[in-house]
C-alpha cells in the first residue's frame, strides 16, 4: 500500500510550523563491539573445529612411542538472511506536499529501520544463548552459554556454574573460569577476558566495578583487584539492544569466536510504477551473526 494524501493531510495545507518524529539520533553499529566482521560470497559459511593431540606421555626406555590422532569435532554454520523493507508514495502526494521532499524524509526513516534491524538481530545469539532461554546453540549442539560444552576429552564451561548478578564476586569468578578453559583434548589454554558487554541497566554497576580503586560495596580498605591486575583491559561497552537487564557477557581473546558475515552490504533503490505513477523505495541487507568457538565469549545471567 502506498502512502497517499489521506495520510499526509496537514502537509497539504499552509500554516504548518514543523514536521517532526523522524529526526531522532540512533545507536550506530553496536554490533561491531561484539563481532569480527568478514565478507562472504556464498549462501552460507561453515567453519570446522579441529582437535589437536592429548597430553604427551612418558615413554619408557626401550618402549615404542605412543601415537595420537587429530580429528574434526564440529562445524559451525552461518546461514545468511536477507533483511528488507520498502515503501511507496503516490505521485499526487509527492506533487501536493507543501513542506518537504517526501522521498528524502522517508528514505532516512527507511535507513533507520534497516540499521535498527541489524542491531536487534546481532544480540539474538547472546540473548537466546543464555542457559534459561536455550534457543541458540553453538556448533557443538548445546546452548551458546553452557557449563558442559562437549569436547573429545570431556567438557568445558563458558558460563558460571551458579548464575549471578553482576558484582565483584561474579566478575572475579568469571575471570577465573575463563582462565581454566581447555581445548578439545583437555589441554589448558591461556584464555583471558578482554571486554565486557552489558545492557544499559548495568552501566553504573560496571563503572564502579571497573573504575574504583578500592573494593565496591564494602567498608574494607582493600584494593580493587580487577582494576589493579588489569583484568578486562578493554573495559565495558553498553549495548542498548540487549533485553535481559541482568545478563552480562565477557569477550575473550580466543580467535574465531563471535563472527558476522556480510554477504551483501545494505543497498537502497527507487523505481517508478508506470501504471499508477507511484514511486517505490526499498532497502535490502544480507548478513549472518553467530559463533564458531564458544570459548570466545563468556555469558552470565541473573540467578
Amino acid at each position: 500500500m502506498a502512502i497517499s494524501r489521506s495520510q499526509l493531510v496537514k502537509e497539504l495545507e499552509p500554516g504548518l510550523n514543523a514536521l517532526f518524529g523522524l529526526e531522532y539520533k540512533r545507536y550506530e553499529n553496536q554490533h561491531s563491539e561484539i563481532y569480527n566482521e568478514e565478507s562472504s560470497d556464498r549462501a552460507f559459511e561453515e567453519e570446522v573445529m579441529l582437535s589437536g593431540f592429548a597430553n604427551a606421555q612418558v615413554k619408557g626406555e626401550g618402549s615404542g612411542v605412543s601415537f595420537d590422532e587429530a580429528q574434526e569435532t564440529f562445524t559451525a554454520r552461518y546461514t545468511h538472511e536477507t533483511v528488507a523493507l520498502a515503501f511507496a508514495i503516490t505521485e499526487e502526494a509527492i506533487e501536493d506536499n507543501l513542506y518537504d521532499r517526501l522521498a528524502s524524509r522517508y528514505t532516512k526513516a527507511l535507513a533507520r529501520s534497516m540499521s535498527n534491524a541489524k542491531q536487534v538481530k546481532s544480540v539474538e545469539p547472546l540473548i537466546q544463548g543464555l542457559p534459561t532461554t536455550n534457543n541458540f546453540d553453538s556448533g557443538d549442539g548445546v546452548s551458546l552459554f553452557n557449563t558442559a560444552h562437549p569436547t573429545v576429552a570431556g567438557t568445558f564451561a563458558n558460563t558460571l556454574a551458579t548464575q549471578s548478578d553482576l558484582n565483584e564476586t561474579s566478575l572475579e569468578q568469571s575471570m577465573i573460569d575463563i582462565a581454566q578453559m581447555t581445548d578439545e583434548r583437555g589441554l589448558r589454554i591461556a584464555a583471558r577476558g578482554v571486554k565486557m558487554i552489558i545492557p544499559s541497566e548495568l552501566q553504573f554497576t560496571a563503572e564502579r566495578l571497573m573504575k574504583s580503586q578500592g573494593r565496591t560495596g564494602t567498608a574494607d580498605n582493600d584494593i580493587n583487584a580487577i582494576v589493579s591486575m588489569g583484568m578486562v583491559p578493554q573495559g565495558y561497552r553498553v549495548n542498548n539492544y540487549l533485553t535481559d537487564s541482568d545478563a552480562f557477557y565477557i569477550l575473550t581473546d580466543i580467535p574465531n569466536g563471535m563472527k558476522m558475515f556480510n554477504r551483501a552490504p545494505v543497498t537502497t533503490a527507487m523505481e517508478g510504477d508506470f501504471d499508477t505513477g507511484n514511486v517505490r523505495y526499498n532497502g535490502r541487507d544480507r548478513y549472518s551473526f553467530g559463533v564458531s568457538d564458544p570459548r570466545g565469549i563468556f555469558g552470565v545471567e541473573s540467578s
